[in-house]
């Protein structure tokens, strides 16, 4: 009986330590469950967040690529649109300036290309129009820029004096109050009315002629100058315009320029004379230095100008060196007259005593 109570005990502590057993297994099983359902949950939301920021790049990946897209379809429009209309402004061009001149009723004028297709009537007659008027520009308007030299009864000065306005008559001064404004520089009045008799005055400018003509009318309201040239009688060289003398119909060595650029005579450089650029000051006495020495060199009779220029064509102010060189000769002549003087003196002294020494009956 004993032996079967014990027996029976045994078996129920085995049941028990089998249901323990089988407790703590689940509990281990249900952690173990627990904790890869959370790192399953957490590798979901990287990949998730992998996903969301890849979408993100690829969506401005495609918004930066139609951007690109539209620039390149737009610029490619404006190109398109460009060169149609240029297209069509040369057409205009070609038809504008390729077709006949016509007369006064409308009729056309025939020329040289009349017998040519029509296409190439109008491309040679544009191409001809275009050269022209680029001759128009670089060449002076006329081989002969002034009327011939007036002849008897009418008085014809010996000499041409060629003056630029801009820097040597007039000044160009702006202000915010006024605008651009032109002063007057001194001694305009005294250097017309000095050479006048003596020189034929031309103004000569590199300015146009809307712009200069007025200005001429303010300096000389008397009339002393003669003609007027603007920028169209210029010759247009190396980015310059140059006053060619060869087109003054004029004899050139009787002619003189007067510039403050020495570009402007370049062609005949013996023919210009250059001074500094006037800077607006009032104190300024250059034209009535330019007036004493061009009147010297008109009743001096030099026969060729460019012989006198030619020796101050390499000073830096010609007019200096003139008067420096005027009072050097007016010094070396007062000691030959003082010298002259002393000579006569000493000629009466010895004349004297030798009246007294010899009788005048002895010395017949």
């Amino acid at each position: 009986m004993a032996a079967v109570v014990l027996s029976g005990r045994s078996l129920l502590h085995g049941v028990m330590r089998r249901c323990c057993r089988g407790l703590s297994g689940a509990s281990a099983e249900a952690t173990g469950g627990t904790g890869l359902t959370e790192a399953i949950l957490r590798e979901k939301n990287q990949q998730q967040a992998s996903e969301g920021g890849g979408s993100k790049d690829s969506d401005e990946q495609q918004k930066e690529q139609k951007q690109k897209e539209s620039t390149a379809y737009a610029k490619k429009m404006v190109l398109r649109l460009a060169g149609l209309m240029g297209i069509g402004s040369a057409g205009a061009v070609v038809y504008v300036f390729g077709s006949n001149s016509v007369d006064e009723e409308g009729n056309k004028v025939p020329d040289e290309f009349d017998n040519d297709p029509v296409i190439l009537q109008q491309f040679r007659r544009t191409f001809k129009y275009f050269r022209d008027y680029r001759q128009m520009i670089i060449e002076p308007t006329s081989p002969k820029l002034l009327p011939d030299p007036l002849t008897e009864p009418y008085y014809q000065p010996p000499y041409t004096l060629v003056l630029e306005l801009t820097d040597v008559l007039l000044h160009p001064e702006w202000s915010l109050g006024t605008g651009w404004r032109f002063k007057k520089r001194p001694g305009i009045d005294n250097l017309f009315q000095q050479l006048a008799p003596l020189y034929e005055i031309v103004i000569f400018t590199s300015e146009t002629g809307m712009t200069a003509f007025p200005l001429i009318d303010s300096v000389d309201p008397h009339g002393f100058v003669s003609y007027r040239l603007f920028r169209d009688a210029t010759r247009y060289t190396d980015g310059h315009h140059v006053k060619d003398i060869s087109c003054l119909n004029r004899d050139a060595s009787r002619v003189v320029m007067v510039d403050c650029n020495k570009e402007a005579f370049r062609l005949q450089p013996f023919n210009g004379l250059a001074l500094k650029k006037w800077d607006g000051n009032s104190d300024d006495r250059t034209l009535f230095d330019l007036a004493a020495f061009l009147k010297t060199i008109a009743l001096s009779g030099v026969h060729d100008v460019r012989s006198v220029l030619e020796n101050y064509s390499l000073e830096e102010d010609p007019l200096e060196a003139f008067k420096r060189r005027q009072t050097q000769l007016e010094q070396e002549e007062q000691l030959r007259l003082e010298g002259l003087s002393k000579n006569k003196t000493q000629s009466f002294f010895l004349g004297s005593v030798t009246s007294r020494l010899w009788p005048r009956s002895k010395q017949q």
